[in-house]
């Protein structure tokens, strides 16, 4: 792979998770506001409790958004938590661009070997790449059914 792949491949990812993470955190922190202003509650009506909890998430929270981009199916969660607990953009803003870098780079880098090795073996064999592909989603679609039958 060469710098002329990855960059463009990168700012690409980039910019779509930036956007995504950041649309995420407002929707989260409009749905609060919504709320807040629905039910008539004011921040200094909020329970020592929650002011607490807010705080620490606000504090701490930088961390779990950063490290948010480096799993699957908890970054909407996070990002979204950190809209509604209002973190503040002066420590969201750096955490969500550093997560956001992470996880560019990452795609960037194996996603995108993956997917030029999958596209030679398809050019090789469309027949077995075709069948690994079946197999793949047939193994993921199980896995996803199983894992809820047993929640329930």
């Amino acid at each position: 792979m060469t710098w002329s792949h990855f960059l463009p491949t990168f700012a690409g990812l980039f910019v779509v998770v930036m956007l995504r993470a950041n649309a995420t955190y407002w929707i989260g922190r409009g749905a609060a506001a919504g709320t807040r202003r629905w039910r008539g509650l004011e921040e200094e009506a909020a329970s020592p409790t929650w002011r607490r909890a807010r705080d620490l998430v606000n504090r701490w929270g930088p961390i779990a958004v950063v490290l948010c981009f480096l799993t699957w199916g908890v970054q909407t969660a996070v990002n979204a938590t950190a809209g509604v607990t209002r973190m503040p953009l002066r420590r969201y803003l750096p955490a969500v661009t550093l997560g956001s870098v992470l996880w560019a780079t990452l795609y960037g880098t194996v996603g995108l070997a993956a997917a030029r090795a999958w596209i030679a073996a398809a050019a090789r064999s469309p027949v077995a790449a075709t069948v690994i592909a079946v197999l793949l989603v047939t193994v993921v679609v199980t896995l996803v059914l199983r894992r809820r039958t047993k929640r329930t």
